[in-house]
């Protein structure tokens, strides 16, 4: 048999020894024994407890309850559904899901959160539809971690602060429907808040002041302070125009060169009478 059709019987996984070959130059004997029985590198295995599926035809990646503290690497990039609930994941840097282009669904609830950056959902603007923040540790999120998004967000089980950030942030989202949404004000929050519902709280009083019950914001009040300045100088002028104008009639008129004076034409009439 032919060095060929050996090569071509043989099997994969099955390494024949050069002795086993027939003869032939020391040369081609390396090149098929390399060439037949080459290792491949080997294939990307996920995180332990994580795994690949399609789901109502969507690809998943699901790392529900795996133990993690740090977000998992080589999440496919093709990945629609990214499940990460029941972990202990802490924070969320930014860009973290940058590389997920096609991102719809993202579940990060019944973790440790107490942080997100800015820029945490960076790169998922025109994808992601739904985010669920739930059962965290979260008292205040960045408004800017939501510009962009078309999302909408559970926010329900945190322990917020019920300031002005979260009412910037309830200005952005769309919350999941539920009753009341879940958002209780944690023991971070004004001691007359703690344990109530926030949205009705956040529809009746403005927290972006320094008091409450619609106090203005600083660019309120700076934008007052400058309108007042200028009604003060319109009223100052208006004040001076009609002083002038009052002030004109009570002024002698002066006496045109040349005319005679009125005691001139008196003694001019006796002399001639």
């Amino acid at each position: 048999m032919s060095s060929a059709a050996f090569v071509s019987y043989c099997t994969p996984g099955l390494c024949p020894s050069s002795a086993m070959l027939p003869p032939a130059g020391p040369l081609l004997s390396l090149l098929l024994v390399t060439g037949t029985c080459g290792t491949e590198p080997s294939p990307w295995v996920p995180p332990q407890g994580c795994y690949v599926a399609e789901e109502a035809g969507e690809q998943t990646f699901r790392c529900s309850q795996a133990g993690l503290s740090t977000l998992p690497t080589g999440i496919p990039n093709d990945t629609r559904k990214l499940y990460l609930d029941a972990n202990r994941l802490a924070s969320v840097p930014a860009g973290a899901f940058q590389h997920l282009p096609i991102l719809e669904e993202l579940d990060l609830s019944h973790n440790v959160l107490a942080h997100l950056s800015e820029a945490a959902f960076r790169g998922l603007a025109g994808t992601l539809r739904r985010l669920d923040l739930s059962a965290n540790r979260l008292a205040s999120v960045p408004a800017e971690a939501f510009v962009g998004l078309q999302v909408q967000v559970n926010l329900s089980a945190n322990p917020w602060r019920c300031d002005c950030a979260l009412q910037e942030v309830l200005r952005q989202v769309r919350l999941t429907p539920g009753p009341g949404t879940g958002i209780v004000c944690g023991p971070g929050a004004r001691p007359d808040l703690v344990g109530r519902e926030f949205l009705p709280l956040a529809g009746e009083e403005e927290l972006c002041g320094a008091g409450r019950a619609g106090a203005p914001r600083s660019t309120d009040v700076a934008l007052l302070v400058t309108m007042g300045g200028w009604l003060a100088l319109m009223v100052a002028y208006l004040a001076h125009y009609v002083w002038q104008n009052r002030e004109e009639p009570r002024r002698p008129l002066k006496r045109a060169p040349g005319l005679p004076g009125r005691s001139e034409d008196s003694s001019t009439l006796s002399t001639v009478v």
